[in-house]
This record gives structure tokens, sequence and C-alpha cells, in this order.
């Protein structure tokens, strides 16, 4: 019966789809459903976050949220941090972060303090989706184990699915709805009634036999990447020594026609999903008495990038006959990719942070990032002009913003280490 109807408001439109967690995933995630003519209701404990959105301010720089305006003055639109709210949503989308702890183990306090929250105010006839990143075993146990709690027969009167975020902020050839997705649901009515959920929204649909698959699968997809760009980060180092500039061999590679990907090197990994994902697989696998050895061996290389850039750093300026300490190192881009405001487990800031620690007089320049808290105090971003370029010893491109002067750049090569090859090719003309 549930099942019945629920699919039925889906496809009428009727239903009112509640989002918990507004950032990169969840915001574009819920102005999509309002686009589409659902209701909706957004959650986030965030105050503040709730506030600037009502007065159509946006905290995220690729996301304009002025269209939220009209949603919220016809009703469609509620904008909340109190939970009691989901009673009145027929599907609980949640998108809330899945970090690493410090001894750099899955943490899920956010996704176990989100569905805690939810539970008292859960109702038959709803379909509750995880999106947040996970090992697989997560939505059964966190959230079908919850539900059963309430004496919810999950597949019958309430419904479980998982379907993973695939959001690339900065890429402009992808959005929300072109972006094929993954949905596994506890059971096989849990997955029809998730499908429901999104058909209306996302233009393709991928449904996958169990949650387990589906958490699984979204693993796989950032494991590939993390692996592929530690072997590219390796082989970079094995072709400075060599004198080889590894940029033009990928860039030689990539014309094979098959059996081939590109994949680039850079000063380390960044962002929320690819340098903290594969590490959900290593802890979950242990659990089976199985040692990946292969995943954590990217996760090193890939972690020692920023020592490396480091001591990058210090032979270019031993070349010129002067020490880090006292001298100016200025590190241009600070997000973990580029054409993004996000700073989240960036490698220029590690960067800077060993540059600042040998005595360095360390200064960044980003377009998307005015302030940077460092442990030291608050950095603004300084202005990229030629004074600023003379005035350094070693510039750094460490993310490579389509916004930024790389001609003016290329005139002070001698003393730039590019992480990034984008100066390759480029004269100063």
């Amino acid at each position: 019966m549930y099942k019945k109807q629920l699919i039925a408001k889906f496809n009428r439109k009727e239903a009112t789809v509640g989002i918990i967690g507004l950032g990169y995933v969840g915001l574009p995630l819920l102005q999509r459903y309002l686009a589409v003519g659902y209701k909706a209701i957004g959650f986030d404990v965030d105050s503040i976050k709730i506030d600037k959105l009502l007065n159509s301010e946006s905290y995220i720089r690729h996301i304009d949220v002025e269209g939220l305006q009209a949603p919220i003055d016809t009703g469609n639109l509620i904008l909340t941090t109190d939970y009691s709210h989901a009673s009145s949503c027929d599907a609980l989308i949640v998108c809330v972060p899945t970090p690493l702890n410090k001894n750099r183990e899955p943490d899920l306090s956010f996704v176990v303090a989100t569905i805690e929250g939810l539970l008292p105010h859960l109702v038959q006839g709803q379909i509750i989706s995880l999106e947040s990143t996970t090992y697989p075993g997560t939505t059964d146990e966190e959230i079908v184990d919850r539900v059963t709690s309430r004496d919810f027969e999950v597949g019958v009167d309430y419904f479980v699915v998982y379907s993973p975020e695939r959001e690339d902020p900065g890429n402009i050839d992808f959005e929300t709805s072109t972006i094929p997705k993954i949905c596994g649901g506890h059971t096989s009515d849990c997955t029809d009634v998730g499908i429901a959920l999104y058909a209306q929204a996302i233009n393709t649909l991928v449904p996958v036999s169990s949650t387990k698959v589906a958490e699984m699968t979204k693993l796989l997809e950032n494991i590939h990447r993390a692996v592929n760009i530690g072997l590219v980060n390796e082989l970079k180092i094995v072709a400075d020594k060599m004198d080889i500039d590894i940029f033009e061999v990928v860039d030689a590679a990539a014309t094979k026609p098959f059996g081939f990907t590109a994949y680039y090197p850079g000063p380390g990994l960044g962002g929320h999903c690819i340098p903290i994902d594969p590490f959900y697989l290593t802890w979950k696998a242990r659990e089976y008495n199985i040692d990946t050895k292969f995943i954590e061996l990217a996760g090193e290389v890939n972690r020692n990038m920023p020592g490396y850039v480091f001591s990058q750093i210090i032979d270019k300026l031993n070349n010129f006959g002067k020490s880090l300490k006292n001298s100016v190192v200025l590190i241009v881009g600070v997000a973990y990719k580029k054409n993004v405001d996000d700073i989240r487990e960036s490698p220029a800031i590690e960067i800077m942070s060993l540059c600042d620690d040998k005595g360095a007089f360390v200064k960044f320049h980003d377009p998307f990032v005015p302030l940077l808290s460092l442990k030291e105090g608050q950095e603004t971003s300084v202005e990229l002009n030629r004074e600023c370029l003379d005035m350094a010893d070693v510039v750094v491109i460490a993310t490579n913003h389509d916004a930024l002067d790389y001609k003016l750049l290329k005139q002070f090569e001698g003393k730039t280490i590019d992480t990034r090859g984008s100066l390759r090719g480029l004269t100063y003309d």
C-alpha cells in the first residue's frame, strides 16, 4: 500500500522532499527538486547557512541561490534547523559529511546524529536516502536498524535506499540532473521507491541490487581515481629525476584511443572525497582480515606529495644560493581544485604550513579564497601582479584556476614550481 502511494506522489510531483545538509551536495539537489516542481524542506544544523539562504546569500561561490526566494515566498520551500519538520516530508535525503577522524578512521558522527535527530519525527510511508560516501553496510547498520526500532517494517511501511552523490564542484560540463545516479535499496521495493524519488529530478538512473552494492560502487569510483593519481604522482617523482616532463608523457600516452585514461600529477589530493573515501574501505576490509595494500600504498604516495613539493621549494632556493628561512614563498591557488573556493584537505595548506614551520614568509593568492585561517592567524590573499612576483623568492602554482594570469606567471617561470603543468606551451606575449 505505502509503496504504491509513495511512487504515485513522486510521479505526480505532489511529494515534499526534505534535504538534510545544505552543502556542495545538498544545496544543488534542493534547487533541482524545486526546479522540477516539488515542494521541499531544507535542513541544516548551521543556522548561519539557513539565515544566508533566507536572505538570498550564497556561501558556496559557484552556486547561485537567488532563485530560492520565489519558492520561499510561495511556501513551496521551508529552510530550517528544526528536524520536527521531517514529519511533513515524503522523502528525506541525507547529504551530511563523512570525514575521517584523527586516526584516519571513518567518522560517521554526522550521519548518526542526523538519523538520531530525525528518528522521533519519522512517519510511516516515507523514504530515507543516504547520499554521504561511506563503507558497505553503513545504510543497513546505521539507518535500517534505527528505523526498525520504531516498529517500522523496512520495505513495507518504510523505505531505505543508498544513492551516492556524484557532484563535481566547478565542472561546468555536468550538473545534478545530468550525472547518472546509482540507487540501491534495502529491499527491491525500497529500490523501486528510490527510483521513483529520483526519476523526475535526474535524467539517468542506475538501479543496483542492494545498498551495499551502491556503497561499494561509490568507493570504487573514488578509489579508482586515487590509485591512478597516486601512480602518476609516483611517476612524476621518477620523471623529475630523469629530467622528463611527466605532463608531456601523459599527453602523449593519451593519444592512444583505447586502454588508457589520462590522470595528471599535482601537489597532493584535496577535497572531501578522494583523500578520504578510500580509507573507508581499507578500514572496513580489516573487519574481514583483508589488507588493502594497493589502496593504502596509493594513499601514502598522495599524502607525501606536499612534502615532495616542499623539497622542491628548498632545492629551488638552494639553486639561488638562498635558504628557506626568511625567504618569501608565494603559493598561487589554495583551493583543493581549480575554480572552487573549497579548501578542505587542500595540499596547498600543508605546503604553506611546512614552509612556515621552517621560518619562511609565506604569502598566497587565490581569486576565490580571500581569507585563510592558519595556525599563526588569518592571512589575506595578495594581489597577483609583477610587484608581488618580483618580491617572491619562489612561486608555487598549487591550484590551476582558470582566472589566473598565466602569461604573467610565465615571465617568472625560472623561480616557479608549476605543480599543475599550467605554464607548458605558453609564451611571454
